[in-house]
């Protein structure tokens, strides 16, 4: 069984100011979690929570404030993955705004996609309290 997280969101500010939350580590530290991203294809950086690392991480593909995907790996380390998906943000202008498209996929086990699926909600929410500071955001 395969499931995908898809989430769309509205957010008032432009996909410049969306995009910064996607790919400025100081910003996704603030709304996802502490990582060693750089917006280059082929770098690899790690989520860190609670000073463990949560995620394994590579860039896949980018197209400034429009799309960015990274694989996500779960696992002991490494080398020891439970977990091979990818994450992928698509960004849509909306006359100045951002319609902000979220998905997650590749899951086997559907204990991963409810976890997933509840954890990006939950964390998407923090990343519109962020923007609301500064014009607003809403769940489609």
């Amino acid at each position: 069984m395969q499931k995908e997280v898809k989430q769309t969101w509205q957010f008032n500010q432009s996909p410049k100011v969306v995009w910064e939350y996607l790919t400025n580590p100081e910003l996704m530290g603030q709304w996802l979690m502490k990582c060693n991203f750089e917006p280059v294809v082929g770098h690899k950086f790690q989520f860190i929570n609670n000073d463990k690392i949560d995620a394994y991480c590579q860039v896949l593909e980018i197209i400034p404030h429009k799309l960015l995907s990274y694989s996500w790996k779960k696992g002991k380390s490494e080398n020891e993955i439970r977990l091979d998906s990818v994450v992928t943000w698509t960004l849509e202008d909306k006359g100045g705004k951002t319609e902000l498209l979220l998905q997650h996929g590749n899951f086997e086990l559907l204990k991963d996609y409810d976890d997933h699926n509840n954890g990006w909600n939950y964390l998407l929410s923090h990343l519109a309290e962020r923007l609301n500071a500064s014009g607003g955001a809403t769940n489609a």
